[in-house]
């Protein structure tokens, strides 16, 4: 298992830097430049030239971005060119608001998909049926969209939860709790359905196998034989969908927190992107990068944990 986890981590080293070296790359290549960003739509060539040279960006390519990974290799992201503020504290102050969202949403939606699945296999007929339409919708509804939704029925109309906003968990942990609420629902419908879906799908298969059909001869009891060795050896899918929905997740937050006003990296990237904010992004798409790599670790060691052979790799 150790040996599993060491590998995954000299793996992960490489794709760190060719993750900031392509977004880099991409950025830099695309229309636009922080320089005329800052100027806005009056300025001079030579002022335009000036500001460049000031900026670094007359550099090669190359160049700019070793001078970027030098200062990451000792922990210094940069400051931004537009607002002047220093990337590390900004995402570092963003960062929690992003996981807070995506982390809650997995919880969601796994216990709700897991919850959906076993029960639809074990019992089958409309609760199968139901699980089916729930991927369909789950699928077919967009994040915004449902997401609007919700700020219509429970905060315009019933007035139950805040509309939009976040509330820092160390001012008021209700609050924090209630602004929640809306933008985690809104992000787990999907991966609820998704979850529910590879739940009863992996529970069917399970217990139609041989030693479901010993263990019922020999008279174990049904609980022990959907949670204790049905469940156990449908979850390593299950797992490797919950690792792929938080990491979906990523990217859903963008549009969640946008409708509800959140602060989060998200946002932030959205922002960074229009603005030609090269070391935000650059910030952002690392932090990303290593939550996905941590996230992946995780599903490894959970392989391990549920598949021996796996654990002796």
């Amino acid at each position: 298992m150790l040996r599993l986890i060491l590998r995954r981590l000299l793996i992960s080293v490489p794709l760190v830097f060719l993750v900031s070296l392509l977004t880099f790359l991409l950025q830099a290549l695309a229309p636009g430049d922080t320089a005329r960003t800052i100027l806005g739509n009056t300025y001079t060539p030579e002022g335009y030239a000036q500001l460049r040279q000031q900026l670094g960006l007359d550099e090669p390519l190359l160049t700019q971005y070793w001078h970027w990974l030098s200062g990451a290799l000792h922990g210094d992201l940069g400051v931004s060119p537009i607002s002047g503020l220093d990337v590390g504290e900004q995402i570092t102050t963003r960062l929690g608001v992003t996981l807070s969202l995506i982390v809650w949403c997995t919880v969601l939606a796994a216990v709700v998909g897991v919850t959906l699945g076993v029960v639809s296999a074990v019992r089958g007929g409309a609760l199968g049926r139901l699980v089916d339409a729930l991927s369909l919708v789950g699928f077919a509804v967009p994040v915004f969209w449902f997401g609007l939704v919700l700020v219509t029925v429970f905060a315009v109309t019933l007035r139950l939860l805040p509309a939009t906003g976040y509330v820092d968990p160390a001012t008021s942990l209700s609050g924090w709790a209630q602004s929640m609420v809306l933008p985690v629902v809104a992000l787990a419908l999907a991966p609820a359905a998704v979850i529910a879906k590879q739940t009863r799908d992996g529970m069917l298969d399970a217990l139609g196998r041989d030693f479901v059909h010993s263990l019922r001869a020999n008279g174990a009891s049904e609980r022990s034989i959907v949670f204790r060795h049905a469940l156990r050896n449908a979850a390593i899918p299950v797992v490797t969908v919950i690792g792929l929905v938080f990491v979906g997740m990523l990217t859903g937050t963008v549009l969640v927190e946008s409708v509800f006003a959140m602060p989060g990296l998200g946002g932030l990237a959205v922002q960074s992107t229009v603005q030609h904010d090269l070391p935000m992004i650059q910030g952002v798409a690392v932090t990303f990068t290593v939550v996905v790599v941590l996230v992946n670790l995780l599903v490894d060691i959970a392989y391990g944990w549920l598949n021996p052979k796996v654990r002796a790799s």
